[in-house]
């Protein structure tokens, strides 16, 4: 258990100011107020000298446009963001929900509302590729795969971008991968994680950028810390708000707590998610959202910014675990300045029910409220009986 002893390293000194270093390549998605950006020159490899504080970090005071010219003054307003964890609506042939998803995410559209709404799609969107439990023998391996068309249900749903940043992307293989992400552009939903992408969303004039991070191949690698700063960093130079999103972490029911160190899981590195989320925020990130364990976890705010280790399953229909822990989620509402700096939040309770659909309700504000304070101290984020989220 992490408690406040004080034992944790902590970096000194205020967020620094990043030099952008490379021009990024921006793909526009017509009618989407979407730029997916591919930022080549970000080196995979490791850095033996860089360190969390090392990196640079954002220019916010003279940004320029994704095509090198000035941008205009920063507007005014406010950004509503809406964020939720590990989304399986079902797999085929036979966990699938009845009405093709149509009125999945029914119980729940009230709570999905903001400028952006985010979840980790857990699963691909694919009728083709092969199982990559074919070459695994074992109970432990899950290969997820649903219509298609499932991209619509999402986009309805409320939803205006999806992490891919995960282990099950890519279960079944490059076919797979290849069409899920056909069907989020088919749905007009964009999506966020795959190697050097930085997706970037206009809201009331301001960009919000977004990027997903997990220790799988294809993804940003959240294992590698200093170029996950140098692409954070990019981000935040393009972006007047930056999000980063992890899916990190040991699996489990008992895996509430952010363990110190790195974690493991069936002998895989999945990462460290207190230094990692540390590292992204002096680089520039204005808000860190986790997803992985299939638990929630605590929240913690660092240098004014919130970081919410993990929201739990969101959805699981007839393929997660059910049960205790296990069925605990959770919407979380951010409202950032245009700046990137906090004005308000709320957890708004939620919990799959059998066969593993979601809807209001549950344990989430008393589980998210202890381990916050046991895990993070005086560094722990305050959280209301009903659901306010303040800073300590």
């Amino acid at each position: 258990m992490i408690t406040s002893d004080g034992q944790r390293p902590r970096q000194p000194g205020e967020r620094q100011k990043a030099m952008r270093r490379h021009r990024p390549f921006a793909l526009g998605l017509a009618g989407t107020g979407v730029a997916v950006v591919a930022a080549f020159g970000c080196s995979a490899g490791p850095e033996k000298s860089a360190s969390i504080g090392s990196a640079p970090t954002p220019l916010r005071t003279t940004r320029t446009t994704v095509s090198g010219a000035p941008a205009p003054p920063h507007p005014a307003g406010n950004v509503r963001i809406a964020a939720v964890g590990d989304i399986v609506m079902g797999s085929l042939p036979d966990a699938l929900p009845p009405d093709d998803g149509a009125s999945f995410f029914d119980p729940v559209d009230d709570l999905l509302t903001g400028d952006v709404v985010l979840g980790n799609l857990e699963t691909t969107l694919a009728t083709d590729g092969s199982s990559k439990c074919d070459d695994i023998d074992g109970p432990n391996c899950f290969a997820f795969h649903a219509p298609p068309s499932y991209g619509r249900r999402l986009k309805k749903a409320g939803f205006t971008v999806m992490n891919v940043a995960n282990n099950h992307i890519d279960d079944f293989g490059a076919d797979g991968r290849r069409e899920t992400f056909a069907a989020l552009r088919s749905a007009n939903l964009p999506y966020t994680g795959r190697l050097g992408q930085i997706t970037v969303q206009r809201v009331h004039g301001l960009r919000v950028a977004v990027v997903g991070f997990a220790p799988d191949r294809g993804s940003n690698d959240l294992t590698d810390i200093p170029a996950a700063q140098r692409l954070t960093a990019r981000a935040a130079a393009m972006a007047d708000i930056v999000i980063v999103t992890m899916h990190a972490g040991a699996e489990g029911s008992d895996r509430t707590h952010v363990e110190p160190g790195t974690e493991y899981f069936l002998g895989e590195d999945r990462g460290d998610s207190y230094r990692f989320s540390r590292a992204v925020i002096d680089a520039g990130a204005d808000l860190v959202v986790g997803s992985g364990p299939h638990v929630m976890r605590g929240m913690e705010f660092y240098k004014g910014r919130l970081i919410a280790y993990s929201l739990g399953n969101f959805s699981g229909y007839k393929v997660l675990g059910l049960g205790g822990t296990l069925s605990t989620s959770g919407v979380l509402q951010v409202t950032l300045r245009a700046d990137g700096t906090y004005v308000s939040g709320r957890l708004r309770p939620t919990q799959i029910v059998a066969p593993g659909t979601p809807e209001p309700g549950g344990d989430a504000i008393d589980l998210v409220s202890s381990m916050s304070e046991e895990d993070f101290g005086s560094h722990a984020a305050q959280i209301s009986a009903d659901g306010t989220i303040q800073r300590p």
